[in-house]
């Protein structure tokens, strides 16, 4: 009994790692600042401890990317 009931809790933890790890976010707007203040806004909302940008790429327009971390 007290195998499955760890059994359980390790899957639990897994399942809410793995719908969190890798997840990515996307901003656009007119300048750096603020397409990376609309990413941390992203970050918070969704929970994450903290955020890597991972691309960013500007012409007329920002574009941002980063990867949520928890």
């Amino acid at each position: 009994m007290n195998t499955i009931k760890t059994f359980a809790a390790v899957i639990a933890l897994s399942a809410s790692f793995a719908t969190f790890a890798g997840q990515t976010v996307t901003a656009t707007s007119s300048t750096i600042d603020g397409a990376e203040a609309k990413i941390a806004a992203q970050a918070e909302q969704a929970g994450a401890s903290s955020y890597t940008i991972t691309q960013a790429f500007s012409g007329n327009r920002v574009h941002m990317t980063a990867e949520l971390n928890k």
